[in-house]
């Protein structure tokens, strides 16, 4: 898939965070929002994953370990052909099984169930290890984020990965700058997040804007020629990205749209598809 069409599923999958939120009446969609290339470039140009076969043996491995963030990971999973998009307007409703976190038991493409912070990357570990035991080559990738770091299990995990030089590894930061309540940086700083990594004995890349698909893919690039180390990429972005009243605004965390914001949303990303269109 070449750059224009990854920008173009991206819109669509930032149109399906939209409206799935909307249907839900709750949910977040700030960071959904912020990790729309990163869900993109994974889905479409990283794993080897195939949606007729969600269970297959060699298939790459992805742990949303940032599991607040599902309807991003929903809508690139339905974009990509796991299960119909129009599931999605389901999100959290009674009876649904697209629930407000991830779960493994019931959602096609879902490796790990997810949701309380910090303990996704520890999932990942074990798979990245496991695949080391016994001779595997699959790799593994989570997203975690930048406030979640601030939980001691990550360093744990990550100490772990360095110390077993798990370089089928990929950790990935998406550092929008914004938690629950407020900057991170003012909660609790985790910066330098990646001088902290460095001294975990991981491969470090910084992306300076995870909302660009060639920065992104230099990064996985460079991520697959590391040898004998995990590695981390931190992705600085953009929280709420591709819809105005939401781009580095704290209070669209964890909130639904209304009616009139929806409406605004969706004709701002159907604008955004429109000029992707005419390039």
């Amino acid at each position: 898939m070449d750059k224009l069409e990854l920008q173009k599923t991206a819109n669509e999958v930032r149109k399906s965070i939209v409206t799935a939120v909307h249907a839900a009446a709750s949910g977040h969609p700030g960071g959904s929002l912020s990790s729309a290339e990163l869900y993109t470039y994974l889905y479409f140009e990283e794993l080897n994953i195939d949606p007729k076969d969600p269970k297959k043996p060699d298939r790459d491995r992805f742990v949303l370990s940032k599991g607040h963030t599902a309807p991003g990971y929903y809508s690139v999973l339905a974009e990509r052909g796991f299960f119909p998009k129009e599931d999605l307007k389901t999100l959290r409703h009674l009876g649904s099984y697209l629930q407000g976190h991830p779960d493994m038991k019931h959602i096609p493409g879902v490796d790990m169930s997810s949701g309380s912070l910090g303990q996704g990357i520890s999932a990942a570990v074990g798979m990245a290890l496991s695949a080391k035991l016994f001779g595997d080559d699959f790799r593994v990738y989570t997203l975690l984020g930048d406030g979640e770091i601030e939980e001691g299990q990550v360093w744990e995990a990550s100490m772990l990965a360095g110390f077993r030089k798990l370089d089928n590894l990929v950790v990935i930061v998406d550092n929008n700058n914004l938690q629950i309540d407020g900057p991170i940086d003012e909660v609790n700083s985790p910066y330098p997040i990646d001088k902290k990594f460095e001294a975990f004995n991981f491969h470090v890349i910084n992306v300076a804007d995870g909302n660009d698909f060639d920065q992104l893919k230099a990064a996985f690039d460079e991520a697959r020629s590391v040898k004998g180390m995990p590695t981390a990429i931190i992705m600085k972005t953009v929280k709420g990205k591709g819809v105005s009243f939401m781009e580095n605004q704290v209070g669209w965390h964890g909130k639904a749209p209304n009616d009139e914001q929806y409406e605004q949303a969706m004709a701002e990303l159907e604008k955004a598809g429109e000029a992707l269109c005419q390039k």
